[in-house]
Formats: structure tokens, C-alpha cells, sequence
């Protein structure tokens, strides 16, 4: 049985909200997240996501199970965290489309559901009147203790996809990482492209 990836109507999203929170808890419990995942945290954040008219969501199946999952927003809908460092730069966050958590079982990884998720979403931006798409991703050291020896980071594959990293924009989002008794501010970078019109 393939996968299939859709999205999903909005009248679906309260009633896997905790399918999604037990996706994102597991799989950023891996490197380069490292997050100790807690549900109740999770219900909250996604149902402030939930609840922005313009939230877009995709999911991800194996027959009736949900094995992943994409989410996207407008940027102004996001923590000030991410969106001041955007007009600081002279960016305006009114045209940016955010791309939050891309989350997909390890097991069925390796198929095309990462290339399907950043299609789909810029087909949302572009249908919703957006030009520019967003994303941040964590910035570990190459020498942290977790990293595991054969891993390959995504900055290829984002590029393959037309996407940059902008330079000198960076901020910190806080998080309790599985070797760690509390949390700790990790630096996160941006990574946008421009959408052809």
C-alpha cells in the first residue's frame, strides 16, 4: 500500500490535533531537535495554530493511518520571534507564507513526501496570494555529543527546492532538549524562497 498526502479541511483539525502532537513528539525527539516532547504543551501549540483561519495542513497515509504531517501559515499568525527578525530585515510579514513542522514517521521516510509537502504548501501560498515562503530550522554544532556520525543535513535537498538561507537574520526559540533538565535557547535560522508569479 503507497502513501498519499492531502490536506486537509479545517473541520478535521481538531479531531487529530493529538495524532499530530504524538508525530511532532517523536520525531523531534531525533537529531538535530533533540525536544523532549510534552503533550500538553503540544495540545496547546497546535490549537493556537489551529484556531488561524488561514492554517493549511497536510496529512500524511498509509491506509487509515496517519503516518506524518506538514503544517503552513501566514507568518503574522506566528510568534513575534519569528516574524520581527522578517521586518527587521526589511522583509514584509504580511507576504510571507510560514512553513512550520514537517513530520513523517522514519519508517516511511524516503518516498517523496518531503518534495510533495513544499510543493503543496507553495501551491497554498501562491492560491492564497503570497510570494514569499519561509522556514527556520535549529543550528546545531558540529560537535554536539547527540549528533549522530552518519548524519546528512537537509541544506541540499532545501536548495534543490530553491530555497536560501538568509544571512545574518538568526533567533533563538526555547525547548527542553532529552540530555537536558530544563530548557535552553537554541539559535534558528531562516531559510526563504521568492515565488514566481
Amino acid at each position: 500500500m503507497t502513501l498519499t498526502v492531502r490536506a486537509l479541511p479545517r473541520k478535521q483539525f481538531t479531531d487529530i490535533r493529538d495524532t499530530i502532537a504524538a508525530l511532532r513528539i517523536a520525531v523531534f525527539r531525533e537529531w538535530p531537535y533533540l525536544y523532549d516532547g510534552d503533550m500538553a504543551y503540544e495540545q496547546r501549540y497546535l490549537q493556537a495554530y489551529m484556531d488561524s483561519p488561514d492554517a493549511f495542513l497536510l496529512g500524511v497515509f498509509h491506509g487509515s493511518d496517519m503516518v506524518g504531517a506538514s503544517t503552513a501559515s501566514p507568518l503574522a499568525s506566528h510568534h513575534e520571534e519569528f516574524s520581527t527578525p522578517m521586518q527587521q530585515a526589511g522583509l514584509d510579514p504580511a507576504q510571507i507564507f510560514y512553513f512550520g513542522e514537517s513530520v513523517v514517521l522514519p519508517q516511511w521516510r524516503g518516498q517523496g513526501v518531503g518534495a510533495a509537502f513544499f510543493s503543496m504548501r507553495e501551491a497554498q501560498a501562491r492560491l492564497t496570494g503570497f510570494n514569499t515562503c519561509l522556514f527556520s530550522a535549529v543550528i546545531r554544532p558540529q560537535n554536539h555529543p547527540l549528533r549522530p556520525a552518519d548524519y546528512v543535513p537537509l541544506d541540499a535537498f532545501w536548495q534543490r527546492r530553491g530555497y536560501t538561507c538568509l544571512q545574518g537574520i538568526e533567533t533563538t526559540f526555547a525547548w527542553k532538549d532529552i540530555d537536558s533538565d530544563s530548557e535552553t535557547m537554541k539559535p534558528m535560522a531562516y531559510w526563504i524562497k521568492r515565488l514566481e508569479t
